[in-house]
């Protein structure tokens, strides 16, 4: 039996939530030692786990047929491999951040400039696209620290909050790339494991959908009806039922986790009553 093989990163936050997200879509994995292989028990699924900056190579190699991993992993591997779906998480930004004392203006500031990065193709390409002249100097780990130790006069890395860069005494003054989890695929896996990915990006589609929904019920003025009906759309149109109470109804809906607190601000204003909020565990558009 066919069976689609995953490569995730074999540690670390990005791991742990690649793990949960499959674990959401219904799949069992057999044994969670993850040393090397999990299977799972209830879908034709291998994990392999891997240092995530060779799964874009496995990937292309044919020793998986799609991978889990930063986006800015896959940019700075150069492989020719197609995203297949944006998992919304592990989510950062690859920027250029200089001592927060420097006289910056603009990107000619780098012109001459040593800049320290573990992501040297990304950077020389920006560089490129800019015609800017500068020395790259690669470091693994700690990238943070160059400018403070006279390595570097400048760093090129991952920003989250920004935290590390205002601790180290730096300051984020050019953003390259934004960056999330994604999930990878040769454009040449065979028809069978194409059908096994088409079935998972189902089932991986509705954990997400269901995690930017809210489920939400309220009560609500008939007189008021068309303009709440507005404010909450769903997916269709809202599911409205009649109360026992004259003149009230009971509206169902869905409403997008990004628009949620002004949509609640509106039903306030709408004459809304007893609004419920519920997560969706699942949600099949």
């Amino acid at each position: 039996m066919e069976k689609l093989k995953i490569a995730i990163q074999k540690s670390g936050r990005l791991s742990e939530k690649s793990l949960d997200i499959i674990a959401e879509a219904g799949i069992n994995l057999i044994n969670g030692s993850r040393k090397l292989i999990s299977i799972a028990s209830n879908f034709p699924l291998e994990i392999l786990y891997l240092r995530d900056d060779d799964i874009p190579q496995y990937i292309a190699d044919g020793v998986a047929d799609a991978g889990i991993v930063g986006e800015n992993v896959l940019v700075e591997s150069g492989a020719r491999l197609d995203i297949v779906e944006r998992l919304g998480f592990a989510r950062c930004r690859l920027s250029l951040a200089v001592n927060k004392s420097s006289d910056y203006s603009d990107r000619s500031y780098f012109n001459g400039k040593r800049i320290a990065t573990s992501y040297p193709a990304t950077l020389k390409r920006w560089l490129q696209e800019n015609s800017i002249d500068a020395e790259i100097h690669i470091i693994n780990g700690s990238v943070e620290i160059a400018t403070g130790i006279g390595l570097a006069d400048a760093i090129f890395d991952i920003v989250s909050s920004g935290s590390t860069l205002i601790s180290n005494g730096l300051k984020e003054v050019e953003k390259v790339m934004d960056s999330e989890a994604v999930l990878l695929t040769a454009p040449d896996i065979n028809d069978a494991r194409r059908d096994i990915l088409d079935e998972l990006l189902f089932r991986l589609r509705a954990v997400l959908a269901s995690r930017n929904n809210k489920y939400i019920l309220l009560n609500a003025p008939d007189d008021k009806l068309d303009k709440i009906i507005g404010a909450i759309p769903g997916m269709k149109s809202p599911t409205v039922l009649p109360l026992a109470m004259k003149g009230w109804s009971s509206v169902h809906s869905v409403v997008n986790e990004n628009d949620f607190w002004q949509v609640i601000g509106k039903l306030r204003e709408y004459g809304a009553q007893g609004i419920l909020v519920i997560p969706i565990e699942k949600m099949i558009v």
